[in-house]
């Protein structure tokens, strides 16, 4: 079992075929969506982000888990500028006619993996190499 080609990997007959008009419109769809939604996410005020105050008369323990929760919400904010950022390149190859090509092949990077994750750059070929690297 410890051969088994994970299921991404595995030959699907609609993971590479090139992408239909009408499925070109809903990733399109799709993506200026992701955009609008991570942006609201952005800017909506989190408190959790914010400097922890050494002089608040709390206990040590409390004061740990603040600053811990301070560093997750620190760390989410940043993977949502980066989804942002593919976003809008995704958007951007939209516009130059060049999304749903892989930028590391050229190959069609397929309708289910832009359905997944619109806002893909590689085909999963060359996602799964770049991983292992």
């Amino acid at each position: 079992m410890a051969d088994e080609t994970p299921w991404w990997l595995q030959d699907d007959d609609d993971v590479a075929d090139p992408i239909t008009e009408a499925q070109a419109e809903e990733l399109h769809a799709d993506l200026v969506a992701l955009r609008v939604a991570l942006q609201a996410q952005l800017d909506a005020p989190s408190d959790r982000a914010e400097t922890v105050d050494l002089d608040q008369p709390i206990g040590r323990l409390s004061r740990m888990d603040a600053m811990q929760q301070q560093k997750m919400a620190q760390a989410q904010r940043g993977r949502l500028k980066m989804r942002l950022s593919q976003t809008r390149v995704g958007i951007k190859a939209w516009d130059d006619g060049d999304y749903g090509d892989c930028r590391s092949c050229g190959e069609s990077i397929g309708y289910s993996r832009l359905k997944a994750k619109p806002e893909s750059p590689l085909c999963v070929t060359c996602a799964s190499s770049s991983e292992k690297r």
